[in-house]
């Protein structure tokens, strides 16, 4: 079997913008280490989740993808693995989620549904409304909250929870407008709706900055109301300036400015996280 296929059709590398802002989650709502059993199950449920979102994601788009030139070599469109396959992917995927959640908690699995209806649903929206981006945002979203309820089991006490998941929001929300520049003309040509086709580039990188500067204003109010110290307050600039260097070099580079940048800033906020919980 060819593993590197069904690797690359999940995306598996993308998992580096939500798995260490899952564990922030973790981290912020244990106040501390949290339990190796939450650990475990947390990062299971995580790679379950992944591959479910991913899978419908590309399953929904495959028609899109097959007319697009910078998708047409993914791996449905292409041929390399059938709709079918994809289905059944789909639906492992979505078992192992399910049980995994309650495994974590009664609690857990009855939210567990939320995070898999965002997913299907907002590869829709494209098709009606150039909001879609927020689609993104909120199911990127779901992993630092996701990881809040796997130890807190509750509501109560999740402003500190709240606030870290309106960062991923909006910082989410923020880069995938930056990403989507790669596609304006396409979609332009194809009737479907982003903010690049219905503001023009320049003005979408624009408000995704202003995005960016209430994911941060989110971040800034979770680090003064957490225990700070010198050093969460560190990454807390690196965050600022990791966002600065992303709107730098959006126009001219989005492979830097997407991927490798939001990489640094999701692990810049696990360890701020980590620093308020450990000193």
């Amino acid at each position: 079997m060819d593993f590197k296929k069904y690797f690359s059709f999940i995306k598996i590398e993308h998992t580096i913008f939500s798995l260490p802002l899952i564990y922030a989650g973790v981290f912020l709502a244990s106040q501390g280490f949290p339990s190796v059993r939450i650990s475990i199950l947390v990062l299971i449920a995580a790679t379950f989740a992944r591959v479910a979102a991913m899978t419908a994601n590309r399953i929904i788009d495959a028609e899109i993808d097959k007319k697009n030139p910078r998708t047409s070599g993914r791996e449905i469109p292409s041929g390399k693995i059938s709709v079918r396959r994809a289905k059944g992917i789909f639906i492992l995927a979505l078992l192992g989620y399910f049980v995994t959640a309650y495994s974590i908690s009664i609690f857990c699995l009855v939210l567990s549904p939320i995070p898999i209806v965002i997913f299907i649903i907002y590869p829709y929206v494209k098709r009606f409304s150039h909001f879609a981006h927020f689609g993104v945002g909120l199911g990127l979203a779901c992993a630092p909250l996701g990881g809040w309820f796997a130890v807190t089991n509750s509501f109560e006490n999740i402003l500190p929870g709240a606030l870290i998941t309106l960062f991923t929001l909006f910082w989410g929300t923020g880069f995938d407008i930056i990403y989507s520049t790669l596609d304006e003309e396409f979609d332009r040509v194809n009737n479907l709706n982003s903010f690049p086709v219905r503001f023009g580039k320049k003005k979408a990188l624009i408000y995704s900055m202003l995005l960016h500067l209430i994911s941060f204003l989110f971040l800034v109010g979770l680090h003064f109301l957490s225990t700070y110290n010198a050093w969460t307050f560190i990454f807390l600039i690196a965050v600022a300036v990791l966002l600065f260097f992303e709107h730098k070099y959006a126009e001219e580079n989005v492979e830097l400015a997407f991927f490798k940048i939001n990489s640094v800033v999701s692990f810049a906020v696990f360890f701020m996280i980590i620093f308020q919980g450990i000193i």
